[in-house]
């Protein structure tokens, strides 16, 4: 039904013909429409803040590689670091001094990273600080959030957001009761489940890992004093509080959500950003408990592909191109502005959502009451989000195909692109009325 008016006849043939050789047609669970139902788009191409599919549609991108892309798409100056560096060989297995520019530039940025691991994703920058944090502290337990999704390692499989949320498990077939056993879980913004967590394991647990600001069940803010108290819960038990900045990273603020609420925490993740749209994540940290990482300390952790230079080309032109502290007032200023004109227009038409926006991450829940935690997220009205997601679709918007994620801006994006949206969503309204 979601595709009429629209020609999807050759993303349908790719997808069809994907469905024979990969695992549900998508290289990832959100990408196959599954929580929308329809035609996954096959892209051809993107440009700034827009992509092409294969059927020549046009789009305006708010997915913009699910957070990375914040110059857009095929940023001249991220081109030009690619191309020269192709020239020049695509990986070595040796230190290059790409990597020493990147993480000098991630330091600068992000100050309580003292020292930094390049690693390949946001998994696997995750997957490391957990074991790092047990090597430390010689603690086995860790504490995570319902709804926060920190990748695909087996012991953060619990009670996860994202893609795994839309699956309808608690956590994922494959992974074993032993993997899961040391990971304890509590509500996100409940400070009080994670005080009676503590007083009864807190000698064991050997750290919190948290989404400063969710987005992995669309976006959800940390409500007042909540990131303040972890960081004293933490330090109080003697144990480590890990913030997971992949999508929060040079996103909310240049430093990250850290910055912006001004919380230290011992060890940050980063990813996404830090790539400029390739493979690649970090995670770093205070200076005493990075020296316990291979081949200075006993927490062995290797990567073959680990500063990859096409990697570290792409991350060091994009950092530095947001050194310009403007680019943060003026991603805020138009996120905002997009968040407002759509909840003027829902007000308009009587019909209640929650739009949420920090820096230039949105979200849209068709709900109520405000969002604060998993729960809540996932009592949004998922049936109004599927029409509205494909009346977008049609009228040449392209948003996360999933209720539980988070939308995103990039600097390329234009008060006229704001301005289409707005109109997209006010005729995407009509069908829910």
């Amino acid at each position: 039904m979601a595709d009429t008016a629209m020609n999807v006849n050759k993303s349908q043939e790719l997808f069809d013909d994907a469905i024979e050789v990969i695992p549900g047609g998508v290289n990832s669970p959100v990408r196959s429409f599954g929580s929308v139902g329809g035609t996954p788009r096959f892209v051809s191409r993107g440009q700034g803040a827009h992509i092409l599919d294969v059927d020549e549609n046009s789009y305006i991108d708010y997915v913009l590689s699910w957070g990375p892309l914040i110059l857009g798409h095929a940023h001249p100056d991220v081109v030009d670091a690619l191309r020269a560096q192709v020239e020049r060989g695509t990986s070595y297995g040796a230190p290059t001094e790409l990597e020493l520019r990147l993480a000098k530039l991630v330091r600068e940025a992000v100050p309580s990273m003292e020292m930094v691991r390049m690693v390949n994703s946001g998994t696997e920058a995750c997957m490391s600080a957990l074991r790092l944090a047990r090597g430390y502290t010689g603690r086995a337990k860790i504490l995570k959030f319902e709804g926060c999704y920190h990748g695909h390692a087996d012991a953060l499989l619990v009670n996860a957001g994202s893609g795994a949320a839309m699956i309808g498990q608690a956590s994922s077939a494959g992974v074993t009761d032993a993997a899961a056993s040391d990971t304890l879980v509590a509500p996100y913004n409940d400070l009080e489940a994670v005080e009676a967590l503590f007083n009864v394991h807190g000698e064991e647990i050997a750290c919190i890992i948290v989404e400063p600001v969710a987005g992995n069940m669309g976006t959800v803010l940390p409500g007042p004093g909540y990131l303040e108290g972890l960081r004293r819960i933490t330090q109080e038990h003697g144990s480590l509080l890990i913030f997971d900045e992949v999508l929060t990273g040079f996103r909310v603020a240049h430093g990250g959500a850290q910055q912006r609420y001004r919380i230290l925490p011992d060890i940050t993740c980063l990813g996404k950003v830090i790539g400029g749209g390739l493979p690649v994540g970090a995670y770093g940290g205070r200076r005493d408990v990075m020296e316990m990482v291979a081949p200075l300390g006993p927490v062995y952790q290797a990567g073959t592909l680990s500063g990859n230079p096409l990697a570290m080309a792409a991350g060091v032109a994009t950092l530095q191109a947001l050194k310009d502290p403007e680019t943060y007032s003026g991603l805020d200023a138009l996120t905002a502005r997009l968040c407002d004109g759509l909840e003027a227009v829902a007000g308009a038409k009587g019909i209640p959502v929650q739009v949420v926006h920090i820096g230039s991450l949105w979200a849209l829940f068709f709900s109520e009451r405000p969002v604060t935690d998993f729960d809540g997220a996932k009592a949004s009205d998922s049936e109004k989000h599927r029409l509205f997601y494909h009346g977008m679709l049609r009228a040449g918007v392209y948003l996360p195909p999933s209720p539980l994620e988070t939308a995103f801006l990039s600097t390329a994006h234009s008060e006229g692109d704001v301005a289409m949206t707005i109109d997209a969503f006010d005729g995407a309204l009509d069908g829910l009325e």
